[in-house]
């Protein structure tokens, strides 16, 4: 066997660099053929790749931090502050809670808060049902109609009807002005059933077996095996659906023509977008409070429920996606 060969396959007790009898260098260029066969995730990072890394890492951050500081900071400024400012803040001035008063004393934006929660809440529960139960259903292959609804399923992900064909159907159910159009037309996703399904085929089916053996019925193995032991990506995927009917606007704007059930994108668009003032008991053309302050408080009301519930999620992101997408 060549010396390359024992280098390669050597224990931890010889040093990479000797020769097959573990005494006298070996050659450079073999240790440099040994070390270069290694994989690049293997390899040890040179100092200026660490130093790449990091930077890269201090401008990601950069680009999300400071938008979101100079919008916090922006909408607690006073008009003097933005005016010496030029517009967005980002060197702290005089502060005032007077955008947040304008914003939340006229109404508006407090009711379209409300419908943007209820239509969360109850969205993501539908969402989680049906996908759950669809996700369950295919992991069993030997359901029934299991491949025809897999591949139907996976159709939806590379076409769609449109637009058009989608509000003939929504109109035609008398769903127009309903809050159950902004819930029904998107309840389900099928990348997220996918991954659900990933990750319910690769449970233990001992487990099922043995559940099945006792008298355990479908029902009772998905409560209380299934649900339980994927805790991780149902929680990710409970937080994909929460955030797209949060960030949702679209289908408000196409299907809601009653202002009073507008949620808060549609608000937030109308105040940022198209410079439509504020109601409110404090006057916004006085110079008390300026209008980009009051636009910027309604993007911090925005995006403030997001940023309090992706915590409690975090911790499970990455594993849920990435098991349930590497095990499916």
């Amino acid at each position: 066997m060549s010396a390359t060969r024992q280098i390669d396959r050597g224990g931890p007790d010889r040093p990479l660099d000797t020769d097959v009898n573990g005494v006298g260098p070996v050659p450079a260029d073999q240790v440099q053929r040994s070390r270069s066969s290694r994989p690049v995730w293997d390899e040890e990072p040179t100092p200026v790749g660490k130093g790449l890394k990091g930077l890269a890492l201090v401008v990601i951050c950069a680009a999300v931090v400071v938008p979101l500081y100079t919008i916090v900071l922006t909408s607690f400024s006073t008009q003097a502050s933005i005016t010496r400012a030029g517009g967005l803040v980002l060197v702290p001035g005089e502060l005032t809670l007077d955008a947040y008063r304008q914003v939340l004393s006229g109404g508006v934006v407090t009711r379209a808060v409300l419908v943007s929660v209820g239509i969360t809440t109850v969205g993501t529960a539908v969402s989680m049902v049906v996908s759950v139960l669809g996700a369950y259903g295919l992991s069993r292959t030997g359901s029934y109609g299991h491949r025809v609804i897999l591949f139907a399923l996976l159709i939806t992900m590379f076409f769609g009807a449109g637009m058009i064909p989608t509000y003939l159907l929504v109109s035609s159910l008398g769903l127009i002005d309903s809050y159950w159009s902004l819930i029904l037309p998107t309840a389900v996703s099928a990348f997220n059933i996918l991954i659900l399904r990933g990750f319910f085929m690769g449970i233990d089916g001992s487990l099922i077996d043995s559940a099945r053996i006792d008298g355990a019925g479908d029902w009772r193995i998905l409560a209380q095996i299934v649900l339980p032991m994927s805790k991780a990506v149902t929680a990710v995927i409970a937080l994909f659906y929460a955030v797209g009917y949060w960030n949702a606007f679209f289908q408000a704007t196409l299907y809601i023509n009653d202002s009073t059930k507008q949620p808060l994108q549609v608000v937030l668009r109308s105040f940022v977008l198209q410079g439509v003032d504020v109601p409110g008991s404090v006057d916004v053309g006085s110079g008390q409070v300026a209008s980009l302050a009051v636009q910027m408080a309604v993007v911090v009301i925005a995006i403030v429920p997001v940023l309090m519930v992706y915590p409690w999620v975090q911790r499970h992101f990455a594993s849920g996606v990435m098991i349930g997408a590497v095990k499916g």
